[in-house]
């Protein structure tokens, strides 16, 4: 293959790539998973500064601040993207199992389940991150760096398992 057409098939690629990038679904992700930090940072801080201040050892202290943050920012980004960034998935899949009569609460449950299955990678590597960040750098500053490097797995695991689209049987 010549010079030429291996850097258009290359041009071409990444553009496809970056329209992918900004498409809507994934600037929502984007935008939950701001929220998600958010969540993240102030739970975070109030149990590291305030809620587990009786742990003396402030390493042990951030063991569990960083725990209970990730919980409550996972609950609030699965919210937030099973009511608004995959919405039409949602309702799909809805209908889907209203017609093989499964429940809500079933549908809610599954989703809910694989959620949390899908963004383990990403919550492990949150966690490791952080705390081996954290060595050198500003626990809340560490946080941010891992959940920045965690995001893209967390996307790609939920649009395509979570919230895929089903196949009718």
């Amino acid at each position: 293959m010549s010079q030429p057409r291996l850097t258009a098939r290359a041009s071409a690629l990444f553009f496809s790539l970056l329209q992918w990038l900004m498409g809507m679904r994934y600037v929502k992700f984007g935008l939950v998973g701001a929220s998600g930090t958010v969540v993240n940072m102030a739970v975070l801080y109030l149990a590291q500064e305030h809620l587990f201040a009786a742990i003396a050892n402030p390493r042990q202290r951030l063991y569990a601040s960083l725990a209970l943050a990730i919980a409550v920012a996972t609950v609030n980004n699965f919210s937030w993207n099973r009511l608004w960034t995959w919405a039409d998935r949602v309702q799909a899949a809805h209908a889907h199992h209203q017609r093989q009569e499964h429940t809500r609460l079933a549908v809610l449950a599954g989703q809910l389940g694989r959620y949390t299955l899908a963004s383990w990678l990403g919550i492990a590597l949150q966690y490791g991150l952080t705390l081996w960040l954290a060595h050198s750098l500003h626990y809340l500053l560490a946080n941010v760096i891992a959940i920045v490097v965690a995001s893209v797995s967390n996307f790609l695991a939920n649009d395509h398992w979570t919230f895929g689209h089903r196949q009718s049987k």
